[in-house]
């Protein structure tokens, strides 16, 4: 981005430079001089940014911070950073107009702090991988709109209706004047909001809002009424929020200015550990580390390899657990080899096939498995996560191949998810199934429990920390 400003300091009337505040660990996403590693983006799906080529993408990004832009038609439209945007003394200042400043880079985990400091009717937030929204708003008139805008700022606003962390717990809003601080972080499509010190929302999800807008669900609109089901012909789901994206502050309202602002990218073993410690009370860890005497079955496809269970290159069969299960929360990570394949085995018989007596959740490296079949690629039921001939996934939450991925998988009666890296990719009502749409109906759709393990393919895919715990 720095090549699209050879004069930026002199558009901005700069002589100083001013140090930004970051936390130990942390990388500034504002040099406190210009506004290098910036363009310009408003509440428009990033999914276009991503169908760019590259030569077109860096078109787009210096027309929108300099100008030149136009619409649908070919005519000028008038609005670029430079026009409302600026810096002084240190500090990013909009007018209340405008694009919004949106991150050179794409981030996936992440812990971002900054500070901004508001003035009266502002209506501003920060977007999270090009999502809106947490909410910064005016909440000292009330709630004229019947948005909850008297609630303060911090919250995930733009979720549906009464869903978790749409509203802050607490209303932290300090005076006009004074600087608020938050500090935010999001693993998978969870969110956690400190707002001046507190915890407003915790670990709530982030609802894909152009996915809900698709459906016909706007927060600020009157809708509703015309809303589409959350799940539409055999269980498929929304999207869920998009697994990387931009940082981007929304700014409409009035002026508003930012400072200390800086990003923390967290890596696969910290989220996983994080991930592992929610909630992580009642599990009982069927895996040892050290043999598998825990398990019944192909035991001798399968090996303990450094403290993960492994199936041996080129063997098979399913390696099963010695108690049978019904509802309950199961929790592992994986690793996969590049087209490495395998399975989990949910309410499966004893000796029966996992995909045909019980039910199989897969276990598949999508890209590479397609790259190693260009002329047979997955079909929509069979990519990871899918509940096998019957319901797909959705994809692009998977790790990088080699790297150790964290999967949650919850059954209640005939209700299963399946949530990967912390973002959920499979949501079904098994009752809900339209069968005579199947090309093969799996036995396991009408057992209530069974035995649990692993649907072994031939392929060296890791498992670890393989942990259940019963409901009630």
């Amino acid at each position: 981005m720095k090549s699209f400003f050879p004069c930026l300091l002199l558009c901005l009337g700069l002589n100083a430079s001013f140090a930004q505040t970051a936390p130990q660990g942390f990388t500034p996403l504002f040099n406190g001089r210009d506004l290098a590693g910036w363009y310009g983006w408003g509440t428009s799906n990033p999914s276009a940014l991503w169908a760019m080529s590259p030569e077109e993408l860096s078109a787009y990004k210096k027309k929108s911070v300099e100008g030149g832009l136009t619409d649908a038609k070919g005519n000028p439209k008038d609005d670029h950073v430079l026009a409302h945007w600026r810096v002084e003394n240190g500090e990013l200042v909009n007018d209340g107009k405008g694009l919004y400043l949106t991150t050179d880079r794409d981030y996936g985990d992440f812990e971002l702090v900054l500070e901004y400091k508001a003035l009266p009717d502002g209506d501003s937030g920060v977007y999270l991988r090009g999502v809106p929204q947490v909410q910064i708003w005016d909440s000292t008139k009330g709630d004229p709109r019947g948005l909850g805008q008297d609630k303060g700022s911090g919250g995930l606003w733009n979720n549906s209706k009464c869903a978790p962390g749409k509203d802050p717990s607490l209303k932290m809003d300090k005076p006009f004047g004074e600087w608020n601080s938050f500090r935010i972080r999001m693993i998978g499509e969870r969110v956690t909001v400190v707002f001046n010190g507190e915890t407003v929302v915790d670990n709530a999800v982030l609802e894909n809002f152009f996915a809900n807008q698709k459906a016909g669900y706007i927060a600020y609109g009157k809708g509703g009424q015309n809303e589409k089901p959350v799940f539409g012909v055999n269980g498929v789901m929304r999207d869920p929020v998009f697994p990387r994206g931009p940082i981007q502050l929304q700014t409409h309202g009035s002026e508003i200015r930012w400072r200390n602002v800086a990003i923390r990218e967290i890596g696969a073993q910290e989220a996983n550990r994080l991930l592992s410690e929610r909630d992580g009370a009642g599990f009982t860890r069927l895996d040892n580390g050290t043999d598998l005497s825990n398990w019944q079955g192909a035991v001798d496809s399968y090996e303990v390899r450094e403290g993960a269970i492994v199936c041996r290159t080129g063997k098979g069969g399913h390696l099963m657990s010695k108690e049978e299960f019904g509802d309950m929360v199961l929790r592992f990570e994986f690793k996969l080899p590049t087209a490495g394949n395998n399975g989990i085995a949910i309410r499966t018989p004893l000796g029966g096939h996992p995909a045909s007596d019980g039910i199989e959740l897969q276990v598949i490296d999508n890209d590479g498995y397609n790259a190693a079949h260009p002329t047979q690629p997955l079909k929509p039921y069979q990519v990871h996560g899918s509940l096998y001939h019957c319901v797909g996934a959705k994809t692009g939450y998977l790790r990088q191949v080699g790297e150790w991925n964290y999967e949650e998988i919850e059954v209640r009666g005939q209700v299963i998810k399946v949530t990967l890296n912390g973002t959920k990719i499979l949501d079904v009502d098994i009752d809900t199934i339209d069968r005579s749409a199947l090309e093969k109906v799996p036995k396991g759709l009408d057992r209530k429990q069974g035995f649990i393990g692993f649907a072994g393919h031939n392929d060296p895919v890791e498992f670890r920390d393989f942990r259940v715990k019963r409901l009630e």
